[in-house]
């Protein structure tokens, strides 16, 4: 065999390797970053979910007592800030995941606000409709807490796979992009302060 037929070989040899990688990390990143963009539209959802409550408590709130307009406005509000904020799915950057993490975290408290507010009003928090709301909006803020982990749990899989060699030479030439994750609230960092 001639040296030229060689080295032909070991060049077309060598572009089927690399074509025969660049298609194994071209597959697996597709299939971790819609695997995360499922469970982006879970947390959504969910969110979603809980945006939904929002105006029967408030009308549940606002029928059974004289209640603080400014608390219900804030409220009002808070939710009208949070769901007008749209992430799409194929951009989940970490500046984008944060933007939507804020928003939703003034509803939340504005919520706990308006939960809070309604302890000097012991006829409401008597009323079956306000309790139903209650146990509902817990139940959907738990499922807020499991989406997200799944979220997280689905970038870190995506994100670790993306960094790690020689899927970290490929990745960038195919256009796939670091995404971003839910972080821990600032004020999570201070432990509550109980007085006796």
């Amino acid at each position: 065999m001639k040296k030229g037929s060689v080295i032909l070989l070991v060049v077309l040899g060598l572009l089927l390797i690399g074509g025969c990688m660049t298609c194994n990390v071209q597959k697996s990143l597709v299939t971790l970053d819609e695997y995360a963009k499922s469970k982006w539209g879970e947390v959504q959802n969910q969110y979603q979910r809980r945006a939904d409550l929002v105006p029967n408590l408030v009308n549940t709130v606002k029928g059974a007592a004289n209640f603080e307009k400014s608390t219900l406005e804030a409220v009002t509000q808070a939710r009208a800030n949070a769901t007008a904020i749209k992430v799409d799915p194929n951009d989940l950057s970490p500046e984008k995941i944060k933007e939507f993490q804020a928003r939703q975290g003034e509803l939340s408290q504005a919520i706990g606000r308006l939960l809070m507010v309604t302890e000097n009003y012991p006829e409401l928090r008597a009323t079956q409709n306000f309790q139903d709301l209650q146990v509902q909006l817990e139940g959907t803020e738990n499922r807020i807490a499991v989406a997200r982990k799944n979220f997280n749990n689905a970038v870190q899989e995506y994100n670790t796979k993306l960094r790690v060699f020689p899927n970290n030479i490929f990745a960038g030439m195919m256009g796939f992009q670091r995404k971003g994750m839910f972080e821990a609230d600032q004020n999570a960092q201070k432990a509550p302060e109980v007085q006796f």
